[in-house]
């Protein structure tokens, strides 16, 4: 695989959300052309794209914004249950503190913190666009 893309309406939160994360800012440019229209089958796609990448360079994600053509709403509250891509998961150090510092940019748990046993806590957290995070955190 070489890279996911979400698709969102603040690229800056975005991005600001995925480097508290841990990624670290990657290649930023304008996306649009005719190549970009026969490609995605739409007419007249303008919009930006920018990469976050994983501190080791060995993952990266692709964040999108449209600004033509007008898509239809997304439901971004949809539950994990939902039909499509609905989760992406990060391995964190510290699961409180990373929950803290995500808390500042207007994330909120789907459910709560769960200890699974000697050493391993999780959980889902909603971000950009609507996506479901889960942070896994490895105890010891």
């Amino acid at each position: 695989m070489n890279h996911p893309v979400v698709v969102v309406d603040d690229l800056d939160g975005a991005i600001a959300f995925f480097v508290e994360l841990g990624l670290e800012p990657g290649d930023r440019r304008t996306a649009e052309g005719q190549w970009m229209d026969r490609a995605l089958g739409l007419d007249g796609v303008r919009g930006e794209v920018a990469f976050v990448v994983t501190p080791d360079g060995a993952g990266r994600l692709e964040l999108a914004k449209f600004y033509t053509p007008a898509a239809p709403p997304a439901d971004l509250d949809a539950p994990a249950n939902s039909a499509g891509i609905r989760v992406l998961t990060f391995t964190v150090d510290d699961l409180d503190d990373v929950l803290a510092r995500l808390r500042t940019h207007g994330t909120e748990l789907v459910g709560r913190v769960e200890d699974l046993g000697p050493g391993q806590r999780l959980c889902y957290v909603r971000g950009p666009a609507g996506i479901i995070i889960e942070l896994a955190e490895q105890l010891g």
